[in-house]
């Protein structure tokens, strides 16, 4: 679910234009519904301690929400400078990078000698394969430069962050619906200061800032299912496996959004995706 639903976001996005400020206010947006409907649903249903979560629990889930919108920003100014089907392989590559050293050094997933190894040589494959859908050819019309590279790289912190989210030692004793509904708002939190601190505020005035919520509701599912998915099967399996997103991403990127590739371009992408696919299907024999 996570893999879907992050895969059809920013095709959603990119399908209804807008600036950066109105993609990540959608985001941010949608998400919220989507975790207002997780909490009301635990409520009629019967089960209202599914949904209860302590102060602490609170305000660092709202924070981490808050730092998911950097990384999230800094993906949305890299789909307007390199197009969605480059931006998203090198955003997965960053990002399985800083969490499998999260996931290990910190959380000690991959314990065992034999885990590791496999667990780290599917994350090759896989930033291979991330790597090699992103090659770009001198005429293409948005192109990875250092500049672009280098942006995306620092603005993934805020993935970091959120992607360990879920297995936080002070979270631990936390209902993975009762800390979803805060890290939500903490991400509409962000979107709304981000808004204003660039001086956008007539951004609310736009029709694209509220039809850009359709794509915040495909990542609120996404964002909900992840929550159970990394605590299940730890963040560096989970993370590994949603990052499939890639594939409906850069195939959407190109079908959906009608970005450019070249001959050349699409055959690398598409060995790429194969690799994708089989690094995440190996990861989960990383135990």
């Amino acid at each position: 679910m996570p893999a879907v639903g992050w895969g059809i976001m920013p095709l959603i996005t990119g399908k209804i234009g807008g600036s950066t400020i109105n993609q990540t206010f959608g985001i941010g947006a949608g998400a919220t519904i989507i975790g207002l409907l997780a909490f009301f649903g635990a409520q009629l249903s019967g089960n209202p301690g599914a949904v209860v979560v302590s102060a602490r629990g609170f305000w660092i889930s709202v924070i981490c929400g808050a730092l998911w919108s950097t990384g999230q920003i800094g993906q949305f100014v890299s789909f307007k400078r390199m197009g969605v089907s480059n931006t998203i392989p090198l955003s997965t590559v960053f990002q399985l990078i800083g969490n499998s050293l999260i996931g290990v050094i910190i959380f000690g997933e991959w314990h065992s000698t034999t885990a590791r190894l496999i667990g780290f040589g599917a994350l090759i494959i896989v930033i291979i394969g991330a790597l090699m859908t992103s090659v770009t050819d001198e005429s293409s019309g948005k192109r990875v430069t250092v500049k672009n590279f280098f942006f995306l790289l620092v603005t993934t912190f805020g993935y970091w962050v959120y992607s360990a989210f879920p297995k936080i030692p002070w979270l631990k004793d936390e209902k993975s619906l009762g800390i979803f509904l805060p890290e939500m708002i903490g991400i509409l939190i962000g979107a709304v200061i981000y808004t204003f601190v660039s001086g956008n505020a007539k951004a609310f005035k736009q029709r694209e800032q509220y039809l850009n919520i359709l794509g915040g509701l495909s990542w609120g599912i996404a964002a909900l299912a992840y929550i159970f998915a990394g605590r299940a099967l730890g963040v560096n399996v989970a993370f590994v496996f949603t990052q499939m997103n890639v594939v409906i991403a850069t195939i959407g990127g190109v079908l959906v959004l009608h970005e450019h590739k070249t001959r050349r371009e699409m055959g690398y992408t598409v060995v790429g995706i194969i690799l994708i696919v089989a690094g995440s299907i190996l990861t989960a024999f990383a135990h």
